[in-house]
């Protein structure tokens, strides 16, 4: 049984269809990469996870308990957490406290703390006093990352993570995958970057339209049929 899982999942915006039938699986200590295009329906996806989209209660199945229909608070408790596209950090805040905030609504004591985050970042330690958006896009992302560990999840979301960032920065984000892992966090990525999700994935699942176009191994994935399922094209 896959720790995550979605089950003919559908997503609205109004009258606007968003998704249509998504089935996607995430194993026990497994990375999988969902790829696509602007407007593929990735983020929808992972704001359905995360509770912040309702749906269908068995469109969504977290250890095997329906989760579909849960609001976001219930979503975190349970051990799913996100890091947003666009980082979404508190201005008013510091570093710390924007780490901080990450422990509310889930009360279970586990590897991340503020001193194993600072470890795994440790210019975040440095500047834990500045205000959370006066760091650098990179350390912002940090931060958010950060911030999502906190709550000591079982599965982490992250959301177009290296959206504007420069090349050395997202290597230096993405080398913290491993160590995640290692802390007993499976991993959702959107990623945009083909070669990218490649890299860090188990599996990766294509998008287009609200609809899932491919899926497999990065072993069995060639360019072709990827470039085929993100474009739409033979």
């Amino acid at each position: 049984m896959a720790l995550l899982e979605t089950k003919n999942l559908t997503a609205r915006y109004g009258d606007f269809q968003a998704l249509f039938g998504v089935d996607i699986a995430l194993d026990q200590g497994e990375t999988i990469a969902i790829i696509g295009a602007n407007g593929a329906g990735k983020t929808t996806l992972m704001r359905s996870i995360a509770g912040i989209l309702a749906n269908l209660p068995d469109a969504v199945l977290f250890d095997g308990a329906e989760i579909g229909a849960l609001p976001a608070p219930d979503i975190v408790a349970r051990g799913i957490a996100m890091v947003p596209e666009g980082r979404k950090l508190f201005p008013s805040l510091s570093v710390e406290e924007n780490l901080l905030i990450g422990r509310y609504g889930r009360a279970v004591e586990g590897y991340w703390r503020l001193d194993t985050v600072y470890d795994l970042f440790p210019i975040l330690k440095e500047r834990r006093h500045n205000p959370g958006t006066a760091l650098s896009g990179g350390q912002q992302q940090m931060v958010a990352i950060g911030r999502a560990l906190m709550s000591n999840p079982r599965v982490l979301l992250c959301d177009e993570i290296s959206l504007g960032l420069a090349p050395v920065v997202i290597r230096d984000i993405y080398a913290a995958f491993p160590r995640i892992r290692q802390a007993g966090a499976s991993i959702v990525v959107v990623e945009q970057d083909i070669g990218q999700a490649l890299k860090v994935a188990d599996r990766v699942y294509c998008m287009m339209e609200g609809r899932i176009t491919l899926s497999g191994t990065p072993a069995v994935l060639t360019r072709e049929k990827i470039h085929g399922a993100y474009f739409g094209v033979a």
